[in-house]
């Protein structure tokens, strides 16, 4: 069930671009009973028609908004936005279609077998689409649901954070120790960094930039981004993979809490959908305890 959700926002593309389907129930001359049938029973505000058969301002527009849907943001350009251009697309989209389909009608393609497959099957997921949309319409999360979901998370909700930092390393305890004594007394790190450490970064007084946790051992982490080490203050001494280590941080940067008011639809989206993915696996979950389901796995090959 986790996947239904992308597959039914896929199937509602689907479902709108058939749309046009309820127009193109006819063709001429061998369709032109149903032409009339249609055309009697069509809703909306009529634009066009083919051989008799309607096609509405209303299919027009939905059609548009799924075309400018799939268009990429850094092509606005491709957006049907203008009269003149809903027109170009009704002549050379819409009539076209409605033409040809009107000529499948007329050779009996709509009796053909694996075209009755794919229209049952069509049918089937459309109706789980609607069925769905019904289950789920009343869905709604509240202000509250929304503002614990970000206290409870609100740490991951941060910028990440970067430390500027300066590092010595060497081979043993006794050489780290003399390091420390000689910073505690004003050497200067990165004098001591150039003569001392056998980091690859020595040459540039032990200057590592900016780092980001994650990157290095998780000891160093737990030191660099202590609390407890404040901007321009050296750490004690800690062991590492390369030997041992002293840092002084030079600079912070990021570590920002994005606000509530910054986050709240996209905590609201999310939430919405989790609860309309319970709602479905519940009812399905419903639904297999009272149906008669047989699987025949030896039958897969």
């Amino acid at each position: 069930m986790k996947n239904i959700f992308i597959l039914l926002f896929m199937l509602c593309f689907l479902a709108t671009g058939l749309t046009g389907c309820d127009l193109l129930k006819s063709s001429k001359p061998a369709s032109a009973e149903k032409a009339s049938s249609t055309a009697a029973a069509v809703k909306g505000t009529v634009i066009a028609k083919v051989n008799n058969l309607p096609i509405t301002l209303e299919d027009l527009d939905i059609e548009i908004d799924s075309y400018n849907a799939m268009v990429p943001k850094d092509k606005p350009e491709l957006r049907i936005n203008s009269r003149d251009k809903k027109i170009e697309y009704l002549k050379n989209e819409l009539i076209r279609r409605t033409l040809l389909y009107q000529v499948a009608l007329d050779r009996g393609l709509d009796r053909n077998e694996d075209v009755t497959k794919a229209l049952e099957k069509t049918k089937m997921d459309l109706l789980v689409v609607q069925l769905v949309r019904d289950e789920t319409a009343k869905i709604d999360v509240t202000s509250k649901e929304i503002e614990d979901f970000y206290n409870k998370y609100k740490e991951q909700y941060k910028e990440p954070e970067e430390r500027q930092i300066r590092e010595i390393v060497v081979p043993t305890e006794a050489d780290a120790k003399a390091i420390l004594i000689e910073l505690l007394q004003g050497a200067d790190f990165a004098t001591l960094a150039k003569d001392r450490s056998k980091a690859d970064n020595a040459r540039d007084g032990g200057d590592m930039g900016f780092v980001g946790k994650g990157k290095y051992f998780p000891l160093f982490d737990e030191v660099v981004f202590s609390d407890n080490l404040e901007v321009g203050k050296i750490s004690s001494i800690f062991k590492g993979p390369e030997g041992y280590y002293i840092v002084k941080l030079e600079g912070k940067r990021g570590g920002k809490q994005k606000p509530l008011s910054e986050l709240w639809e996209d905590i609201k989206r999310g939430l919405t959908f989790l609860k309309q993915q319970q709602k479905i696996d519940e009812l399905i979950e419903k639904l297999s305890r009272q149906a008669k389901i047989e699987v025949y796995e030896s039958q897969i090959k």
